[in-house]
């Protein structure tokens, strides 16, 4: 192996393992929220601005980060902001009100912009017919939400939910220092120029870069508020225990997460819009069986009323919510190999643009689950919602890329 690629791939492991301990640690709260929900008396939309406070600025910081990726370099910028995030992590152990928890899941919320850094960073030292299995490695370091769901249950049962934070604070310095031991500075993968973050930011006029950021905010913004959510789901819909409940929620994260490196290969193969365009289908259909609540019904039969009882299993619940997470991880990497193919030479800003939309609604979700729950007392209408949002983009795809293919087709006709 070449020395090039040797430091391309400890890049890439590095990158990795950094993302993943930023992603674990950014969803810490869909589990330990649980008991400080109980603690503080908190209504399910309070439980879900809970939740959701980290992924406000771990979104919002998106753009000016890949960004800085641009032009100072992803191992530069991820090392710095795994830094800031130790102690505000550590403090979270001795928050008592409900403001504290929000006030420093806004800091902790910084490891999510670890996302915009380390995908630019990892793509330019791979060949563009590799970028989209690389940033698909990369992404799978969303399966730290399912890593969460594995470690922040144990500590909980061995020390309460304040042993989390402790352990999590050092978990995140030792991989900052095992991310800066291992990762590479190249100097030709820097934007060389003195351009503006306005002038950076000129690509939201491209209608194409507000398409790709509502097909993210569907894939990732839904993984993200599925993520934080489900593990009260199964507590409170079928009466599971917190560790049960966040085993059976992995079921989701995991494959979500793990996977997003074969959506990378799939993209690769056979195209970003075709990949994205199954997974969306997919997404609809497992979101109307999962939107439809509980149901008992009476019926007058010629022998006397009969009650029917319609509901989904927790296994066949697990089973869909398992399928939903593979199409989702394969959505998140296609979308990401629509922007590779069309702003190779601005990869950082773009991705931070799309990654705050769909970070915002990785925000955004929680909260409208909750509020939903208080407003119609329906569990399920979390999915109601999903599967609203996976209409819109089906609905936009096919009516913008039939346009598109129509003016190129005009395009190539003799004049």
């Amino acid at each position: 192996m070449a020395s090039e690629d040797r430091r391309a791939y400890s890049v890439l492991g590095a990158s990795t393992l950094a993302f993943t301990v930023c992603f674990t640690i950014w969803m810490m709260f869909g589990v330990i929220g649980i008991p400080i929900k109980a603690a503080l008396h908190l209504n399910e939309t309070e439980f879900g601005l809970l939740t959701a406070m980290p992924v406000l600025t771990g979104s919002l910081i998106r753009v000016p980060l890949g960004i800085w990726t641009d032009r100072y370099g992803g191992r530069i910028v991820l090392f710095l902001l795994m830094i800031s995030t130790v102690i505000p992590i550590y403090l979270i152990s001795y928050a008592t009100a409900y403001w504290h928890f929000l006030v420093l899941g806004l800091f902790v919320g910084l490891a999510g912009g670890s996302f915009s850094v380390g995908t630019p960073y990892v793509a330019r030292w791979f060949k563009k017919s590799r970028q989209g299995l690389a940033m698909g490695i990369f992404g799978a370091g969303n399966s730290g939400a399912a890593v969460n769901k594995f470690i922040a249950p144990a500590l909980i049962a061995a020390a309460g939910w304040t042993l989390v934070p402790k352990v999590y604070a050092g978990l995140m310095l030792a991989a900052a220092l095992i991310f800066w031991a291992f990762s590479a500075t190249e100097a030709t993968h820097k934007v060389k120029s003195n351009i503006s973050f306005l002038a950076q930011l000129k690509m939201l006029k491209d209608p194409k870069v507000w398409r790709y950021c509502q097909y993210y905010s569907v894939v990732f913004g839904g993984y993200v508020g599925l993520s934080l959510w489900m593990v009260k789901y199964y507590v409170t819909e079928y009466g599971f225990d917190i560790k049960s409940a966040a085993l059976l929620a992995a079921c989701f994260s995991l494959p979500g997460g793990v996977l997003r490196a074969f959506g990378g290969w799939l993209a690769d193969k056979y195209g970003a819009y075709k990949v994205t365009w199954w997974v969306m289908w997919v997404c609809w259909v497992a979101f109307f069986l999962l939107s439809y609540p509980q149901t008992e019904f009476i019926i007058k039969t010629v022998t006397g009323p009969q009650t029917f009882h319609i509901a989904l299993t927790p296994l066949l619940f697990t089973v869909i919510l398992f399928v939903v997470g593979i199409a989702m991880a394969v959505g998140k990497a296609s979308v990401f190999k629509f922007i590779s193919d069309d702003y190779h030479h601005n990869i950082g800003a773009v991705s931070g643009v799309v990654g705050l939309a769909g970070g915002l609604g990785g925000f955004v979700l929680p909260i409208m689950f909750g509020a939903l729950v208080d407003i119609t007392g329906v569990r399920s209408s979390c999915f109601m919602l999903l599967y609203g949002t996976v209409c819109v983009s089906l609905v936009w795809m096919h009516f913008q890329f039939r346009r598109e293919g129509m003016l190129l087709a005009q395009a190539r006709l003799p004049a």
